[in-house]
């Protein structure tokens, strides 16, 4: 095997000249990067026991406060186990703080030696920051339902943690709305998207999740709506086993670090069936992650679908087994995204499947970007160390707004590796031009198989 440079491949692209090609680059041996490691099994949606990842890195998503909560009080139930806040003091007002109540109901809930279900009635309730704990009675959680509508506290003084609404140390926990959906609303238009650090860069200082779910497994949510989050609207972290489907999150265009799902150092996820439009990622892959698979969403307007960032921080684990299928991406920044920040803290995300996938004005729909930096403070020299291998990309079809429908920025430290691109057809929107540039590549890239209509010149940096 030998190494190939940018102009071998330019050499090799210089063949396209019929409408469908298929072709290959050897592997390379004098890059410095290992052998690709063999395919992984398809992943399942819930296999038996899988490895329990280790807790996120406290750089990536600090723990949260432990919960200062009062004990629970007295307040009567019905025989099913339902526990109504309302019966522990909630008002449905939109006005009165009901946190303390929302506390109450768990805490019995929790303790009830039966099936127990924390119900939340029609009307309008306000909640600060209230974190829902276990194990719970016989290592079981409540369900959660939810008929009304929760507003957050508008106010970021006071959230003294990262999150709005948590879930914590939990096992079966069902998360759902009623014959419609159940509504969670951040209040982030209020005062947290103003905070001078989103307004001055692209990272705000102060993010608050509005639900985050951590060392939680086998749960669902479903029939929910999440909008205007303070920052990401739903986190998964260190959890595995969870299904997340008929799912509306909605946040304006322009709200800051407002991530629809965020997953990260958790396995065998599943979120299918929904609806996402935020203002940056409707759904993001990050470090530690395992057997996720997201299908059947509507994401739009936002920034895509994303694995990463990775590489920012020391000891990230590896990303495997990722499938991203029947998506439909509509007027986002991006379309399907991987992105690693420049710098020398080595993982590998590998084993990643993007197919059957409309892109609706979209303005880069396949990007591989490796020296992604949003705050422009990173050290630009420093190529990033994240392998990025074993990428299959099949049946992407649409239009696109740029001058380049696939982008790969690409270490040249630790080139990206074994790409296969299949059945690409993505058309320009602007009328009358010439379709040039449609594939722009810079860095190193070894071994990539090509199944694609390619009608004009191919860009190269």
């Amino acid at each position: 095997m030998m190494a190939f440079s940018l102009r071998n491949i330019i050499a090799f692209l210089a063949l396209f000249h019929a409408s469908i090609v298929v072709a290959t680059l050897p592997s390379c041996q004098t890059c410095g990067s290992p052998e690709p490691s063999p395919p992984e099994p398809e992943p399942e949606a819930f296999p038996p026991e899988p490895e329990v990842p280790e807790p996120y890195p406290p750089e990536l998503a600090p723990y949260p406060e432990p919960d200062q909560s009062p004990e629970p009080s007295e307040a009567p139930i019905d025989n099913d186990g339902v526990f109504d806040v309302t019966n522990y003091g909630a008002v449905a007002d939109g006005g009165t703080e009901c946190s303390s109540a929302f506390s109450a109901a768990w805490h019995a809930a929790c303790d009830y030696p039966g099936n127990s279900t924390i119900y939340i009635p029609e009307g309008t309730f306000l909640v600060g920051p209230i974190s829902f704990r276990g194990p719970c009675y016989n290592d079981r959680s409540p369900n959660v339902e939810i008929r009304g509508t929760v507003f957050a506290l508008s106010s970021l003084s006071s959230f003294k943690s990262s999150y709005w609404i948590s879930f914590k140390n939990l096992q079966g926990l069902t998360l759902i709305g009623g014959p419609e959906y159940g509504k969670l609303d951040g209040q982030g238009a209020v005062e947290a998207w103003k905070e001078p650090s989103c307004e001055k860069s692209a990272r705000c200082k102060k993010l608050i999740t509005s639900i985050d779910f951590i060392n939680v497994s086998h749960a669902t949510i479903s029939n929910i709506t999440l909008s205007n989050s303070k920052g990401f609207h739903l986190g998964l972290h260190g959890s595995k086993n969870i299904k997340i489907y008929n799912v509306k999150i909605i946040a304006p265009e322009d709200s800051p670090n407002t991530d629809g799902i965020h997953v990260s150092n958790s396995s065998n996820i599943s979120i299918f069936s929904s609806t996402i439009g935020v203002g940056d990622d409707c759904v993001s892959i990050g470090p530690g992650s395992k057997n996720v698979s997201v299908s059947n969403i509507r994401c739009g307007p936002g920034h895509g679908i994303s694995v990463g960032s990775l590489g920012k921080y020391k000891n990230e684990k590896d990303v495997v087994g990722i499938n991203v299928r029947n998506c439909t991406i509509n007027g986002t920044e991006n379309g399907i995204r991987m992105k690693t920040w420049p710098g020398d803290r080595p993982s590998n995300a590998y084993n990643m499947t993007f197919e059957d996938i409309v892109m609706v004005n979209v303005s880069n729909p396949i990007i591989i970007d490796q020296e992604y930096c949003p705050s422009h403070k990173c050290k630009s020299n420093e190529p990033s160390m994240v392998k990025l291998k074993d990428i299959f990309i099949k049946n992407i079809n649409g239009t696109y707004s740029t001058k380049s429908a696939v982008i790969f920025l690409c270490s040249s430290e630790a080139p990206c590796e074994n790409v296969q691109l299949v059945n690409i057809n993505l058309n320009y929107l602007v009328p009358n031009s010439p379709r040039q540039g449609r594939l722009n590549i810079k860095g190193f890239l070894n071994g990539l198989q090509v199944g694609v209509r390619v009608e004009y010149p191919v860009s190269m940096r």
